[in-house]
């Protein structure tokens, strides 16, 4: 049945789903007319809302980027791909690919989501290169495991009310992960995901006849080049000790931050744990910049377009849209269905403002007054925004764009089989905040 159903689905999404640039542009026209039908606001307060928080996300862009460049990197090193390689061989079959490549994204986006991006992608490229798979059902495979990122260690919102001083301490206080992340319900969601997501991959796997592959010699990238130097210059762009006098100290510095200092994971430590480990596997520095020349190819998305969702998260903030939203949502609700309300509005949200902390913020202000007048868990109310942000990612290209560029598809290549996945996680999420 998941079969038959997939086929119209991917049909839809490649006949009608733009490029992600092109779904940017659009979303901006529709937050920009709806601030001004919904919430009654000047076409130059619009202008304004949208134009200064264009740069808002700068440093996000920067940090997205990075988990790009720097998570290529450090698998394209000789030892990384030797045990992608050992590990691919594992699978065996098509059908083994689609589960393993599954789960080993859900592990890692549990992990940290950055993490989850980058080594379900590149993992989906070494599975491609052995076992002949449809290559756009492996790629959305790699990105289905991101549904769990919220849940997981590096869940933004529950991390964020788990923080001393946090905006919303004088409300509800502090809230340890013992009641998000590491909550019955929570955990129980997880563990139904990492058997449904991996299950339902598999059961959408196309006929022969109608598979796409990719030639795997494409995929290849090639030994790391070996040049003779004939300059100074050369022999430092060749030289092991260079390379490990700077990167060495880099891992002292991650052991440090994790076993002196406790420290814990957040995409700036992800990002310098990918750079300061590629710089030591690769051994040289013309061996890395070599990898580095490869990966920035693929950034050019996350770099024009990550500007245009600041301006968007901006018009819905100011405007009071994202609010009106929430509150849609909140204003038919009980006690026992808030959480699931919570969960569809952070959803549709989350279309708008990709970004989970940025989100709360937005919804916070509606859902934490409502789950006092209710007499809602407000732990649970936290977890039902957070898991509504992760849902419709598999709808939102937005944090597609580091695997699509990895793997060198288009976001319409692999959506079909990821809306269908939006339909199942859904019913799933919501049963489990909703009965749990």
């Amino acid at each position: 049945m998941l079969k038959f159903l997939s086929r119209p689905a991917v049909r839809l999404v490649e006949r009608y789903l733009p490029d992600p640039y092109i779904f940017v542009l659009l979303l901006t026209l529709v937050a920009a007319a709806a601030a001004i039908g919904v919430e009654r606001q000047t076409p130059l307060a619009v202008l304004r809302y949208w134009g200064d928080g264009f740069w808002d996300l700068l440093t996000f862009s920067m940090q997205m980027l990075l988990v790009l460049v720097t998570g290529f990197m450090l698998a394209s090193s000789p030892p990384v791909k030797r045990q992608l390689a050992t590990l691919a061989t594992k699978a065996g079959t098509p059908a083994r690919a689609i589960v393993l490549v599954t789960l080993v994204s859900l592990a890692a986006s549990w992990i940290n989501w950055g993490f989850g991006l980058v080594v379900g992608a590149l993992f989906a490229k070494e599975l491609a290169k052995q076992i002949r798979v449809d290559y756009r059902l492996l790629i959305a495979s790699a990105y289905s495991g991101f549904i769990v990122w919220h849940g997981g260690l590096a869940g933004s919102i529950p991390l964020v009310i788990a923080t001393e001083g946090h905006f919303a301490a004088d409300r509800i206080g502090v809230i340890s992960t013992t009641e998000t992340i590491f909550s019955w319900f929570n955990l129980a969601i997880v563990l139904v995901l990492f058997v449904v997501v991996p299950l339902v991959n598999r059961l959408m796997l196309p006929d022969e006849n109608e598979s796409v592959y990719v030639d795997a010699d494409k995929l290849d990238e090639g030994p790391p080049r070996r040049l003779r130097a004939s300059r100074p210059a050369e022999h430092l762009e060749n030289s092991v000790t260079l390379a490990w006098l700077v990167g060495i100290p880099g891992l002292l510095f991650l052991l440090d931050h994790f076993l002196l200092r406790g420290g814990g994971l957040n995409l700036n430590v992800v990002n310098f744990s990918f750079l300061f480990l590629a710089i030591v596997l690769h051994r040289t520095p013309r061996h890395l910049l070599d990898s580095l020349y490869e990966a920035v190819k693929g950034g050019a998305g996350i770099v024009i377009q990550f500007p245009f969702y600041a301006g968007i998260m901006a018009i819905m903030v100011q405007s009071g849209l994202a609010e009106t939203l929430s509150k849609g949502f909140v204003s038919i609700a009980t006690a026992d269905t808030l959480p699931f309300w919570s969960f569809i509005s952070a959803g549709v949200v989350n279309l708008f403002v990709p970004s989970g902390g940025g989100q709360w913020a937005v919804q916070a202000p509606v859902m934490l007054p409502a789950a006092e007048a209710l007499g809602a868990s407000v732990p649970r109310i936290a977890m039902a925004v957070a898991w509504g942000d992760a849902w419709t990612n598999l709808l939102q290209p937005f944090w597609a764009l580091p695997v699509l560029a990895i793997a060198g598809l288009k976001a319409k290549d692999i959506m079909g089989f990821c809306l269908i996945q939006l339909f199942v996680t859904g019913a799933i999420i919501s049963l489990g905040l909703t009965f749990l």
